[in-house]
């Protein structure tokens, strides 16, 4: 099982036990599920949607730190005491997400061992993602970081479609791999014209588009 199911099957196993436990709101497009500084008092689940992870440093320079997809949890740093957001997170498609109290989830990890071993389970693969994601932003040109993004927003592990198209702005994009819009915008043609990727209002990785990453390749 690739890190990716690993992670989906994990989540369904927490919303499982959490059962009813957790309120359930709908988010319209850009609508904003908790803001940077806020009092961090919930966990968050995505049943249908996308959701944006955004950070704006003291000097006011704003990124995109992360897109969520349906089967993510996000705020779990609220399990921390006395703890506040560290970033501020929108819906970034209409979105259906579960709410779960801070309380709550704590008592299910201190009472439900099997609900404590997927936590840590889920955990550990966030991580190992985190991880990824990282050593892409330092060591891959903005070319590849694009080219990585784009593959593991719209392709699962096993290198199959998710389940629906991924809308999102060329502006975000560039948010997330530390660049241009102008420099996203050529290499999203780029792609296009290479038969890497499908691109018309949504965005969709090919086959192509992982022979590319895989072999290193970079545009000029």
């Amino acid at each position: 099982m690739s890190s990716r199911q690993t992670l989906m099957s994990n989540s369904a196993g927490l919303v499982k036990r959490i059962g009813s436990q957790k309120t359930v709101q709908d988010y319209r497009n850009r609508e904003s599920i908790f803001a940077q500084g806020d009092v961090a008092d919930a966990v968050f689940y995505i049943e249908h949607g996308n959701v944006k992870l955004t950070v704006v440093s003291q000097s006011g320079k704003k990124a995109a730190i992360a897109i969520l997809r349906r089967g993510d949890f996000f705020g779990e740093g609220c399990l921390a005491k006395d703890t506040v957001r560290m970033s501020s997170a929108a819906a970034l498609h209409p979105s259906t997400i579960f709410r779960v109290k801070r309380g709550t989830f704590a008592r299910l990890v201190r009472q439900d061992a099997a609900f404590s071993n997927l936590l840590v389970a889920y955990l550990v693969s966030r991580v190992r993602r985190i991880e990824e994601d990282y050593v892409d932003q330092v060591l891959n040109p903005s070319e590849k970081r694009l080219a990585r993004t784009l593959w593991s927003l719209t392709m699962d592990r096993a290198g199959a479609p998710r389940d629906h198209p991924l809308k999102v702005s060329q502006s975000t994009l560039a948010e997330m791999i530390g660049t241009t819009r102008s420099r996203v915008s050529f290499f999203m043609n780029r792609f296009r014209k290479l038969g890497l990727i499908e691109y018309n209002g949504s965005v969709q990785a090919l086959p192509a588009l992982h022979t590319y990453l895989l072999a290193g390749h970079g545009l000029r």
